[in-house]
């Protein structure tokens, strides 16, 4: 008999640590990719979800079949206008980046993002991660208003993946590198 068992959610203890890291969500339609990103947030110790835009909020059904009921545990705030929040975040010590492939996006595994972070987290600022529609990705004005933008290199004949899937990536990679700068 194996000492390995699987452990059940009676065994797992939250942690309620949080990063200082929060999601922007625009104009995301699908409220199962929205649970899943409360799920996601909730996981990873994601300080806030924004829900801007056309990006459905709890309460709706759908959220909460992917959700898992983790939309009770994660802060969350849904915002009209995602402009009108970014500029009032980077006014308020934000550094905001922006999850898309561009003409001047860098790797997100790459040495210069990975300074960059380090740089962010030794000013004690807190960061916000835009992510866009699957169809249209982050609008022009968005990307304008972030303070850097990454991207995931993609080695299939795709150029995209799943935003839910994108977001852990990134939001793993990010919290991996502030964990290693914060402790």
């Amino acid at each position: 008999m194996s000492d390995n068992v699987q452990l059940t959610h009676a065994n797992h203890q939250p942690s309620q640590r949080y990063f200082p890291l929060s999601i922007l969500v625009n104009d995301i339609n699908s409220p199962l990719n929205v649970g899943s990103l409360f799920r996601l947030s909730d996981a990873l110790g994601i300080e806030k979800l924004y829900l801007c835009g056309e990006t459905p909020a709890p309460p709706h059904t759908k959220i909460n079949k992917t959700s898992r009921s983790t939309e009770k545990y994660v802060n969350y705030e849904p915002h009209r206008n995602a402009e009108t929040l970014v500029e009032n975040l980077r006014a308020s010590g934000v550094f905001i980046i922006a999850l898309e492939i561009s003409s001047s996006s860098i790797a997100l595994h790459s040495d210069e993002f990975k300074n960059l972070l380090e740089d962010v987290s030794s000013t004690g600022a807190t960061i916000c991660l835009i992510l866009g529609a699957e169809k249209t990705g982050i609008s022009d004005a968005l990307l304008d208003l972030a303070d850097v933008t990454t991207h995931i290199p993609m080695l299939g004949n795709n150029s995209s993946m799943n935003v839910v899937t994108a977001a852990g990536i990134a939001c793993y990679e990010i919290s991996r590198r502030l964990k290693l700068t914060t402790i």
